[in-house]
């Protein structure tokens, strides 16, 4: 019913084109059918029904509107990785620019204008919105941020996606607040990392100065199917950490969930038929701090030394 855009933002002017009232445009907002993403720019609600991450996806929305608005500002930090790349904790409560120039800067509670130089490198177009570049955009969330866990995540993400690493170190110069953070994490960075949760498992461990182990390791089960565990130390231990997405997107698949759970068990059985000590552990580990106990306690049953 909504006429959206090429980006599927409904705009105001042209759902008054349509002959849709502005009388009806603001009831539907009232009752959430449309959600606001920038003056005159929504989005209809049925857009999130599907998405993993609603409130991420509502995210990526706002930024895209915000970046095809007046100006066409240059989209950055948070608000350029929205577009493609997870992230660990993001800012989701304000839009990131970069305005180009060395002064002018400015936070307000749903904006932030960064100011700094931008090359012309720097900035390239996705789909018609402007945004700062994948080293860019990856050094500049990791100089924000101000944490390990964090920096090392969008590290990952950009070595995933193909940006080289000696682009990103070029940008790591100066004595610029949080740059020594920053090449720690770009030093511990490595692209096969496929989550958040798996960047952050490794940063805890990496903390804690554990032995890291290899990733996305495969084990040939007794039925003929390869297990791929998230994390492996020869053929001693596999690690895996159980977010909910995957769970998910199984299901959508038309798995029924009893299902997902009996195969998940039946591979675990056949990964300990091999020898190998199975590790499991969720957000809830991370975000307590248990899941390094845990570990270390695996590690000494194990005779895996740190």
């Amino acid at each position: 019913m909504w006429p959206i855009d090429e980006y599927g933002i409904v705009r105001r002017e042209t759902a008054l084109d349509h002959g849709i009232t502005a009388r009806r445009i603001d009831d539907a907002v009232r009752t959430k059918e449309l959600l606001i993403l920038a003056r005159g720019r929504y989005l209809p609600n049925t857009s999130l029904a599907e998405a993993d991450d609603p409130h991420g996806e509502l995210y990526r929305y706002r930024s895209i509107a915000a970046g095809l608005g007046r100006g066409r500002p240059v989209l950055s930090h948070d608000s350029a990785a929205v577009l493609g790349w997870r992230l660990l904790y993001p800012d989701r409560q304000r839009i990131h620019v970069t305005n180009g120039r060395d002064g002018g800067g400015s936070t307000r509670p749903r904006r932030v204008v960064h100011a700094g130089p931008l090359s012309a490198d720097a900035v390239v177009e996705i789909d018609g919105v402007l945004v700062t570049s994948k080293a860019r955009t990856a050094v500049d969330v990791a100089l924000g941020t101000g944490r390990f866990p964090q920096a090392l995540t969008v590290f990952d993400v950009a070595l995933a996606h193909g940006v080289p690493p000696e682009a990103m170190e070029r940008l790591l110069v100066g004595n610029r607040r949080g740059v020594a953070l920053a090449r720690r994490a770009l030093s511990f960075a490595d692209g096969r990392s496929e989550s958040p949760g798996e960047s952050w498992s490794r940063a805890q461990m990496i903390e804690e100065e554990l032995p890291l182990p290899d990733l996305q390791v495969e084990h040939h089960l007794a039925s003929g199917r390869v297990a791929r565990c998230d994390f492996g130390i020869g053929d001693v231990f596999v690690g895996e950490f159980d977010g909910l997405v995957k769970y998910r997107r199984r299901m959508r698949g038309g798995d029924d969930p009893e299902d997902v759970v009996i195969q998940e068990k039946i591979r675990e059985d056949e990964l300990r038929d091999l020898g190998l000590d199975v590790g499991r552990w969720i957000w809830h580990d991370l975000r307590a701090g248990t899941m390094i106990p845990k570990l270390k306690a695996r590690y000494d049953r194990l005779g895996i030394r740190y």
